[in-house]
């Protein structure tokens, strides 16, 4: 007798427990991961939870109408696409509507708050040098001249200023990088009327007026002189009387001001008080910022940082400006990162920084970071929007839709399931088990991808789903009928099951593949709602490989060990006579036949 060849694929039919085991072990760890998220469901989109529709209408600049093109409407939308979407799929919606809308849809369960201010910020991005800058409104009481302290943007502790210009040494960095103040002033003292207007004066005497200072820093013609100290005497009574706590005065602030001009602006610090700064004419434009982004630094202890990369053009403008404010006091040291004509960051230098790289440190947390990060890289938008409307989408309609949907999906799949026990009977009981675990895998990872990158599941998400039961209950009929194939040939369960696998593979890899191939192309040429469909096709084709080889194949292996199925009992699916099994193969010997020789004439 011959002893049967041990090898890989004999090791592998002997122990379909590690893969049954090793499934187990990635759905309790999966299903830990959910409930430790504390996200036990799925994140709905705006059309089945409801959330916030917001309509941009693009305003054109003076002499400057033939801007509203395609072109830069395009620009647009992918900007504002990026600040509320960020990485990943999170089902907020940015399309434009004619030729000069933009509707951006914004579902409920993100921070639609912070959402519809990154949309919101639709001005220019500018770094303008701070001639001034101090407490405002009601916060303003007991805070110092900014002459006397150099505003609220000072750093609270010679310690924090020690460590930022200890950074800046080290290469090309922006020194410190809080909010538009890290601290307040270390030695508060009452500023009258009086003394804070002084200091504006002197701020703008040791930085010309606008019309005194031309945007390329050319000195200004003797002609200028009178205009040039009428438009510093108003540019006072302006920072005198801005008071940043009202919202009003803040949309006011700065409005009009061009990029060559000196202006007023607000911003909020670290402890949510307002403040007013008096800003030189724009240094440097946001569209000259290549990239930034969030990075946390271990090598020291500055924590999240924000790196900025210029163009060329913008490496030489910030080289010239930082050169110049190195050598002036606070906060005459500090440049103001303006957007919306509203401050979001004044970090200082120390020296000038070339190279074109730059580094903003402080007492950052990773989303102020990625904030300050994606205004930096996508606040510079081609065109000006003004916001038309806001409105609250109810998620009534959609409810209903999924309802409807949800209805329909059950209905399919319980005609796949009737029509597996109709024709596969006992092998019925394995292919729902699979769409089971299928349908909890695909549960699990929802939920967890709502978090994570910010998906969504919508109305055509759900579609894909619903889809995706065909081609699970395909790749279990491709297997299955392989192995009735086998025994229509004549062999025993077991050996039948191990012989269709193989075949049953490539056919079910070719169908997959096939499949994911169509969801990427579709998830990368289509937006919005779309992609849903796409994405869920895609995740929900490979859960299907998954469950095939790690579930379904070790399932049938085992089965086929026990004498319902081995049997091949009537309602196993299995049976060979019902299948018109061939009889099995034999080598038979036929009778010898006796010598030849003479006959017997009896026997004649």
């Amino acid at each position: 007798m011959v002893a049967p060849k041990k090898g890989k694929n004999a090791s592998a039919q002997s122990k379909p427990g590690r893969s049954l085991a090793l499934i187990l072990i990635a759905i309790v760890a999966l299903t830990g991961g959910m409930f430790a998220s504390g996200h036990t469901t799925p994140r709905l989109g705006i059309d089945l939870a409801g959330g916030t529709s917001i309509t941009l209408r693009a305003v054109p600049e003076a002499g400057q109408e033939s801007a509203i093109n395609k072109t830069n409407m395009d620009t647009a939308v992918e900007i504002m696409n990026r600040r509320v979407n960020g990485l990943g799929v999170s089902e907020a919606e940015v399309q434009t509507q004619g030729d000069r809308n933009i509707i951006v849809n914004i579902p409920k369960g993100t921070n639609s708050k912070e959402a519809r201010e990154q949309v919101g910020t639709t001005a220019k991005l500018y770094f303008r040098p701070v001639l001034a800058t101090e407490l405002s409104g009601a916060n303003a009481t007991g805070s110092p001249s900014p002459s006397e302290t150099g505003g609220a943007s000072d750093k609270a502790t010679d310690k924090a200023t020690d460590k930022a210009t200890e950074k800046a040494t080290d290469g090309d960095k922006a020194t410190d990088g809080d909010k538009p103040s890290s601290g307040t002033p270390s030695d508060p003292a009452s500023a009258s009327a009086t003394t804070q207007g002084r200091a504006a004066s002197d701020a703008l005497k040791a930085d010309p007026s606008p019309s005194a200072k031309s945007s390329d820093g050319a000195s200004p013609s003797p002609s200028a002189s009178a205009s040039g100290d009428d438009a510093t005497a108003k540019l006072q009574q302006q920072y005198a009387a801005l008071d940043c706590t009202d919202a009003n005065a803040r949309a006011k602030a700065g409005k009009g001001a061009k990029p060559g001009d000196s202006t007023v602006a607000c911003g909020q610090n670290a402890q949510g008080q307002w403040q007013k700064y008096i800003l030189g004419p724009a240094a440097v434009d946001g569209t000259e910022v290549d990239k930034a982004d969030a990075v946390y630094n271990t090598q020291t202890a500055a924590g999240w940082t924000v790196t900025m990369k210029f163009t060329d053009k913008g490496s030489k403008k910030f080289a010239d400006i930082t050169g110049q404010l190195a050598q002036k006091q606070s906060p005459q040291n500090q440049f103001a990162i303006v957007l919306d004509n509203e401050v979001v960051s004044d970090p200082y230098v120390s020296q000038e920084l070339t190279g074109g790289n730059a580094e903003i440190s402080g007492s950052f947390d990773q989303e102020e970071a990625q904030s300050l990060a994606n205004m930096l890289s996508y606040g510079a938008l081609p065109l000006t929007f003004k916001e038309d409307s806001v409105t609250t989408v109810t998620a009534a309609l959609g409810g209903e839709q999924l309802h409807a949907g949800l209805i329909a999906g059950a209905i399919g799949l319980a005609l796949v399931v009737l029509y597996l026990l109709f024709y596969y009977r006992g092998l019925s009981f394995i292919a729902v088990c699979s769409l089971l675990v299928s349908a909890g895998l695909t549960y699990v990872i929802m939920a967890l991808l709502g978090p994570t990158i910010g998906f969504a599941l919508n109305l055509p998400a759900v579609c894909g789903a619903i889809v995706a039961i065909g081609i699970t209950a395909d790749s279990f009929i491709v297997y299955f009928e392989r192995v009735r194939d086998e025994i229509r040939e004549g062999r025993t369960l077991r050996p039948a099951v191990e012989r269709a696998w193989p075949r049953a593979r490539r056919t079910i890899l070719v169908s997959d593949f096939v499949s994911f191939l169509a969801a990427a192309v579709l998830f990368i040429v289509t937006v919005g709602k779309v992609q849903g469909f796409a994405f869920t096709l895609g995740l929900t084709t490979l859960l299907d490989v998954v469950v095939v080889f790690l579930f379904t194949k070790p399932l049938l292996t085992l089965m086929a060990r026990r004498k319902f199925f081995a049997g091949g009992h009537k309602w196993s699916g299995l049976d060979p006579k019902a299948l018109g099994a061939k009889p099995p193969l034999r080598r038979t010997r036929r009778p010898s036949r006796p010598a030849a020789g003479p006959v017997d004439p009896k026997e004649a």
